[in-house]
């Protein structure tokens, strides 16, 4: 097992393999010039998602069989890559492209020694699910995804920006990542932001205009949220419950609720923040009333809680406990 640091650092090529190994996938390693390895891996793993940050320090080439159950991003932050997969072959660079490996077939990737990249591994049902969410519909089978990431487009540094703060948020002591509720809400953006970026056989349908959802699908979603505002709800949840995609649904509730689902979401989370501090004034802290709702972050939490309610948190306790003198 990888130390609890989360950090590998070695000269050693088989020590390299094994942590490569443990983290993401049995493969092959050889050094292309005999050098040792100046070999570092940062690694930190969410409930769906595992992100890397690393860098080989060689001219290192790695041998990856079929993934099978998982797609894997590798996203180039400095140096160059040569990769190969089913056929089709691909350089990287930094800052510029990146790429997106399939689960079916055998892949290959060449370092360069100054190559150092984020390598996130997607499990496949999640992030399938999480396109017929957004579509609304099965997607019935693999996603055919291009091979490279153009990241000097605006969808590109989206993606790279989305990776960097959920990298973050995992590192940080009390970050969003520790609250089940943000947590999962975090996955789903990095996520939807994998499916804008790297071109797919259903990309386009995932700009198309498309027609907001009935008023009475809409309803559904509202119940579940007002029922269950406690439960780790994703928008790939909601359009689930509504039978339509999520597009679909979030113009549905712009129309008929006059915001969009997460919106609404975070308004009945606050509503319920705001209920529990008014009722247990004194007894538990505001700190640890918001973590509960899922706003690990307190000070986004206390502008939007002041945004709701035209007051700060300690001082809608202070006027309870006045109340309940």
């Amino acid at each position: 097992m990888l130390p609890a640091s989360r950090l590998v650092r070695t000269s050693d090529l088989a020590e390299a393999q094994a942590a490569i190994t443990d983290v993401y996938i049995p493969h092959d390693l050889r050094s292309r010039d005999g050098r040792p390895l100046d070999f570092t891996l940062n690694f930190l793993q969410s409930h769906k998602l595992t992100v890397g940050h690393l860098n080989y320090g060689a001219d290192a080439e790695l041998l990856v069989p079929a993934m099978l159950d998982c797609y894997h991003l590798n996203l180039t932050l400095g140096g160059a890559t040569q990769v190969s997969q089913g056929g089709r072959t691909a350089a990287t660079s930094a800052g510029r492209r990146g790429v997106l490996f399939g689960p079916l077939s055998p892949f290959t990737v060449r370092w360069s020694p100054e190559a150092v990249q984020y390598a996130i591994k997607l499990p496949r049902r999640q992030l399938e699910d999480h396109l017929a969410g957004l579509l609304g519909r099965p997607v019935g089978g693999p996603i055919d995804f291009h091979l490279t990431v153009d990241l000097t487009r605006a969808a590109g540094r989206n993606l790279v920006s989305a990776v960097h703060f959920l990298r973050g948020e995992l590192a940080r002591p009390g970050g969003l990542a520790t609250s089940p509720l943000a947590r999962d809400q975090l996955e789903a953006f990095v996520m939807t932001q994998v499916l804008l970026a790297v071109p797919h056989e259903h990309s386009q349908q995932l700009v198309t205009p498309t027609a907001p959802a009935q008023r009475t699908r809409v309803g559904r979603v509202v119940e579940l949220i007002d029922a269950h505002p406690d439960q780790p709800l994703t928008l790939t949840d909601m359009t689930r419950v509504a039978g339509v995609g999520a597009r679909a649904l979030q113009a549905g509730f712009r129309e008929t609720v006059g915001m969009a689902p997460l919106a609404y979401l975070r308004k009945v989370r606050l509503d319920r923040v705001r209920a529990e501090l008014t009722e247990t004034a004194g007894e538990r802290s505001v700190t640890d009333v918001a973590l509960s709702w899922g706003f690990a972050h307190l000070g986004r939490f206390a502008g939007q809680y002041r945004a709701q309610f035209g007051e700060s948190p300690s001082e809608t306790v202070r006027a309870a406990l006045r109340t309940h003198r």
